[in-house]
């Protein structure tokens, strides 16, 4: 039986979504901060798979392959990070077509919006994009710093794209059931990303995350520098009570975000509970 070393970052983006850099210069910088094993999870995308795979196996690191499906509840978005499914899955791939389609016309719209008050266009936007791309906000606020409308991602975030400033839109995603249904389906192991960020009175209700459980969801992102820590505490009595996987990670974008790989990471026994729990596809191996 072939085996995975640690430390193991299961959470990182390429420009396949809304990192700044390629799936091979991801590997290549968390093999620079001492990882073993690693994870991309584009948004709603497996564009990045075959690049990465093939850059983590030049470097000697253990790649899973995995995304980050996009879903609501209760009115929330929720990011549902899928691990080993299998990427031709007819129903998985489906939604997640679905979901990039409308990602990319809401963006289209809030570019409209923007472009009444600001010298913006979706030129611009298209312009700070690759092909296949999963198109979001990122991009748009790449745009604003293209054409010196803001400084850098915070400043737009904490300014034009923030939702009190009005051009925001909602996208369309499953609700956090189905996306988990769906993960399952395809052979896939689910587990919730960054659930603690907004703390304990704001986080998904206990009859959901019982819901969630119920239809297969394996387990939380708990170490991650967004989640509070009344949040994390009070997640951990239902990862105690149910016996999930517990996952660590960096949430690691490039230059979009400050987060850096492996300052947070995974312990090898639930790297390999996620490896075991999967049958959609296996990871890749040096």
């Amino acid at each position: 039986m072939r085996r995975f070393e640690g430390p193991s970052d299961l959470h990182l983006h390429s420009l396949h979504s809304d990192g700044t850099e390629t799936a091979a210069q991801v590997m290549s910088a968390a093999h620079r901060h001492g990882l073993r094993t690693v994870a991309l999870t584009d948004h709603d995308t497996t564009a990045g798979w075959a690049e990465a795979a093939e850059a983590a196996v030049s470097l000697g690191l253990t790649f899973l392959p995995g995304m980050e499906l996009s879903a609501r509840q209760e009115g929330r978005s929720v990011h549902v990070l899928a691990y080993l499914f299998d990427p031709d899955d007819t129903a998985l791939r489906a939604e997640m077509e679905r979901v990039r389609d409308d990602r990319m016309g809401r963006a289209e719209r809030i570019v409209r919006s923007i472009g009444h008050d600001y010298d913006l266009t979706w030129a611009d936007v298209a312009g700070q994009t690759t092909d296949g791309a999963t198109v979001g906000r990122p991009h748009i606020a790449d745009a604003l710093i293209a054409r010196g409308i803001v400084a850098d991602r915070g400043e737009a975030f904490d300014g034009i794209l923030h939702p009190r400033a009005g051009y925001y839109e909602p996208h369309y995603a499953p609700d956090a059931r189905t996306a988990v249904r769906l993960v399952v389906a395809a052979g896939g192991v689910p587990v919730i990303a960054h659930p603690a960020t907004l703390g304990r009175g704001r986080m998904m209700s206990t009859a959901t995350l019982e819901a969630l459980i119920a239809a297969g969801l394996a387990g939380f992102e708990l170490d991650h520098r967004e989640n509070t820590p009344d949040g994390v505490a009070a997640l951990r009595t239902v990862v105690d009570r149910h016996d999930l996987i517990v996952t660590g990670s960096s949430d690691y974008h490039g230059l979009g975000k400050p987060n850096l790989p492996g300052e947070n990471t995974t312990a090898d026994e639930m790297v390999q509970r996620i490896i075991d729990a999967a049958t959609g596809s296996a990871p890749v191996y040096p």
